[in-house]
């Protein structure tokens, strides 16, 4: 049992680390979009730039966060013999 509570500790650590990059990522983003609202063709870029990337890298994180879910409830069959 101590191989999954194992498990469960490195996913939670990791999904953590996933949506804390995501966060941080969105801040940064929104500084620079904040920086160039006044130059307003470069402005419109970043805006467009930060809203396909923004879509990208939640879908990124919402599918690695489902991978590393499936990869748990593997480990949780395993340990509980429910193969």
């Amino acid at each position: 049992m101590s191989d999954y509570r194992d498990v469960q500790t490195a996913v939670r650590v990791e999904k953590f680390r996933i949506w804390f990059a995501w966060l941080c990522g969105g801040f940064v983003m929104l500084g620079i979009a904040l920086a160039t609202q006044n130059i307003h063709i470069v402005s419109v870029i970043t805006q467009v730039l930060f809203l396909v990337g923004g879509v990208a890298f939640t879908i990124t994180a919402v599918r690695m966060t489902n991978a590393l879910n499936r990869q748990a409830e593997a480990k949780r069959r395993e340990v509980l013999g429910d193969l």
